[in-house]
């Protein structure tokens, strides 16, 4: 899981941007020509305004007092809406920030890691509605993707892409097999986790490596599938200690957020300092 929180932000910015964005175009169709023409008429009753000391400029300082003015709401609009566009854009198409509360991904995801997602190497989508507007390039397998699952489809999860739309993936005594050729896996460690022998491994999928985990004395699941059209399966990295598609199935390809390609910081419990040794990218 890749979500702090369940909160849908992406709704609450597009309700704000566009919100004040009405709110400010309505000011300035609507109401700021009449305040502009008040003004402009001020200026003319008293021409010698702009002279200090002047006559002119005492009675036109008591009577702008009488003037209509910019209401809070269109203040705030209006300072507010250039901003939010900006991370509404950031946002919804170039990189968003997550950060890892759970386990599921280690060893190349610790808790407390603060990542990027790209939001448009897979595609652009709208925000919120999740169309494709724009194709660009298609999930790979032994990318690290963050998407919406099919069992809490409003809720962020990461895991790593191991079947592509068509594939048969198969897992037999801890080991996994894409279309009947068996993942290369090397072996590196075993390592004491409290009451568990965990082994720490190079697996190679993808043309890629990734570091990856099993809990030795943990009796795995065999299982074979095939993975649907315009769908894909998700497995993580600590293969014993992750909630993926072998629990609650395949993820549509219209419920893919993006790539996570990096990570940024690292933030463990609240109280401890921020970190940036695990600084760069994701593999």
């Amino acid at each position: 899981m890749a979500a702090s929180m369940n909160l849908d932000f992406p709704l609450i910015l597009v309700i704000l941007v566009f919100g004040t964005g009405l709110i400010w175009l309505a000011d300035r169709l609507l109401w700021a020509p009449g305040r502009q023409r008040s003004f402009a008429a001020l200026c003319e009753r008293y021409p010698a305004w702009e002279e200090e000391g002047s006559q002119d400029a005492r009675d036109f300082s008591q009577a702008a007092s009488s003037l209509p003015r910019e209401s809070t709401l269109v203040e705030y609009s209006r300072s507010f809406f250039p901003v939010l566009a900006v991370v509404f854009v950031l946002r919804s198409f170039i990189a968003e920030p997550f950060q890892i509360p759970s386990s599921s991904m280690v060893p190349t995801l610790e808790v407390g890691d603060y990542i990027l997602v790209n939001k448009f190497t897979y595609g652009i989508r709208l925000p919120v509605l999740r169309t494709k507007v724009l194709s660009i390039n298609e999930p790979k397998r032994g990318d690290v993707m963050v998407f919406f699952p099919p069992h809490k489809n409003k809720t962020y999860y990461i895991k790593r892409v191991i079947g592509l739309p068509g594939d048969v993936v198969s897992y037999r005594n801890k080991r996994l097999y894409v279309n009947g050729e068996a993942v290369p896996f090397e072996p590196l460690a075993v390592l004491p986790e409290g009451r568990s022998r965990v082994q720490l491994g190079m697996a190679q999928l993808g043309g890629k490596s990734h570091l990856q985990q099993v809990n030795l004395l943990r009796h795995g699941v065999d299982f074979t599938v095939t993975v649907k059209p315009g769908h894909y399966f998700m497995m993580g990295d600590n293969r014993d200690n992750s909630s993926d598609s072998r629990v609650w199935g395949q993820v549509s390809e219209r419920d893919i957020v993006g790539k996570a390609f990096a990570i940024w910081m690292h933030w463990g419990p609240f109280f401890s300092v921020p970190s940036f040794d695990r600084v760069g990218a994701i593999e």
